[in-house]
């Protein structure tokens, strides 16, 4: 590669976009191996050059002169995306969605871009990694069609940038940054540059034209956005769509958001025909609960405003090794660690010689601490061989000393328990509300710790 005197030349690693002036086995700063990459930087701009190309820049308006009355969302026909988005489509805004391999980002786009061309206006479809036709059997397969959504097969940016000058969509779709490349950049599809640089350039035909563009992400194996973390600044929105391969639900959330809170998740379900809204999940995840087994109890958790009632199954038997093996499927297993041992330290079950497994019904992930009293009465229901009556919710955090506490938003918990026809529901003392049990219709047990919580639920 020839290059001039002032361009000079630096090692980039294509996991963290460290730069380095040599070339390393290692990254110094994530670790990563042989992920140093050379790349060669621009020219530093003459001296007086940006001042002088200034005459024709953007001067600043005072905020009280700005309208945003042009700037309303644009309604997305999808209501559990709309609910993530934060209520439509900001124009010119740019965003990211990630997600697994496989786990459907393009058929939510797709299916997205299919909607709002039928809706409001010219869709264009930038397909980096399926040529047309291919997109088309899948379009087929969703059901997706119309006069109004365009599909373009192309890698080179600058190609691409000038299809949306011409078709001046209302929403762009790039599948995906990795595959996109500058040819003015020297550097390989999917560097650390080629992805910035390409962000970069689709942010400001975005700002520019109002033209609002999501952008399909990869992953890493660590589950982050692969290429530089500087892209998911770049954006204003970051959505990732998470859920097990082998189980049919996804759950969309979101991550950043400069429009709308990002505290909304939106649920969905894999279907033949694409992916299909949940609008009750919590019905759905329960749906194939029967009658009292042991080691089974019933959470109200909480993923953004929504409450989610979910089954939680636990299994323990005895060890066949000297270390007893512990398995957490949905949950942290660092919380199934501290729940073990307040079981055994507090509770006095001897669970020192048990294999434990847990395991949240449906593939979905629970973080939040309100969980952990039905993670507990679950492992000692299934323990002791004792079921847990099937009108019993279980709502709670457990702390180090077995005391019970608290958790937030609890009248919305258990409005949701009282709609799926729970008549009980388990819940810390010092939350307790007998007003508010009473306008639910719902009977309320408070305890103090957990050790009487579990005696509350084996009782008929």
């Amino acid at each position: 590669m020839t290059r001039s005197p002032r361009q000079r030349v630096i090692y980039v690693c294509q996991q963290c976009g460290y730069q380095s002036p040599r070339w390393e086995g290692r990254c110094a700063d994530c670790g990563a191996w042989n992920s140093l990459v050379e790349t060669v930087e621009a020219p530093e701009p003459a001296p007086g050059r940006s001042v002088a190309m200034s005459a024709g820049m953007v001067r600043p308006v005072p905020l009280a002169q700005l309208q945003s009355s042009r700037f309303e969302r644009v309604p997305v026909p999808i209501g559990e995306f709309s609910r993530v988005l934060g209520g439509g489509i900001v124009p010119g805004s740019v965003v990211l969605v990630g997600g697994d391999p496989g786990i459907g980002k393009s058929t939510l786009l797709l299916q997205l871009a299919g909607s709002l061309a039928d809706q409001v206006g010219p869709v264009l479809y930038v397909s980096g990694e399926e040529s047309a036709e291919q997109v088309k059997l899948r379009a087929d397969r969703l059901s997706v069609g119309g006069e109004r959504l365009f599909v373009l097969a192309e890698t080179a940016l600058d190609q691409v940038l000038v299809q949306i000058e011409e078709v001046r969509p209302r929403l762009v779709v790039v599948d995906s940054i990795q595959t996109m490349y500058l040819p003015a950049v020297p550097s390989a599809a999917g560097s650390v540059t080629q992805v910035r640089e390409s962000a970069m350039a689709l942010l400001r035909v975005a700002k520019a034209t109002h033209i609002p563009i999501f952008i399909v992400g990869h992953v890493t194996k660590e589950g982050a956005i692969a290429g530089p973390r500087v892209l998911e600044h770049i954006v204003d929105t970051v959505l990732y769509l998470e859920g097990e391969r082998f189980h049919s639900y996804r759950l969309l959330r979101g991550v950043k958001n400069r429009f709308g809170s990002t505290n909304e998740v939106g649920v969905f379900e894999m279907q033949g025909d694409g992916l299909a809204e949940v609008s009750n999940p919590s019905a759905v995840f329960l749906g194939e609960r029967t009658g009292p087994t042991f080691g089974s109890a019933v959470a109200v958790t909480l993923e953004g405003t929504r409450p989610l009632l979910v089954e939680i199954q636990a299994l323990t038997t005895t060890t066949t090794f000297g270390l007893p093996r512990r398995t957490a499927n949905g949950i942290d297993l660092g919380r199934l660690l501290v729940l073990t041992a307040v079981l055994t330290k507090r509770v006095g079950l001897g669970l020192s010689n048990q294999d434990i497994y847990v395991n949240v019904v449906g593939g979905l992930k629970v973080s939040e601490p309100a969980a952990d009293l039905a993670v507990a009465v679950a492992v000692a229901s299934s323990f002791r061989e004792v079921s847990i009556a099937t009108d019993l919710a279980v709502i709670g955090e457990v702390g180090l000393s077995g005391e019970l506490r608290r958790v937030g938003q609890l009248e919305r918990r258990l409005a949701e328990a009282a709609n799926l026809g729970f008549r009980r529901c388990l819940i810390p003392q010092s939350a307790a509300s007998p007003r508010l049990a009473q306008q639910l219709g719902l009977t309320t047990i408070g305890a103090a710790s957990v050790a009487e919580a579990i005696e509350i639920a084996w009782e008929p």
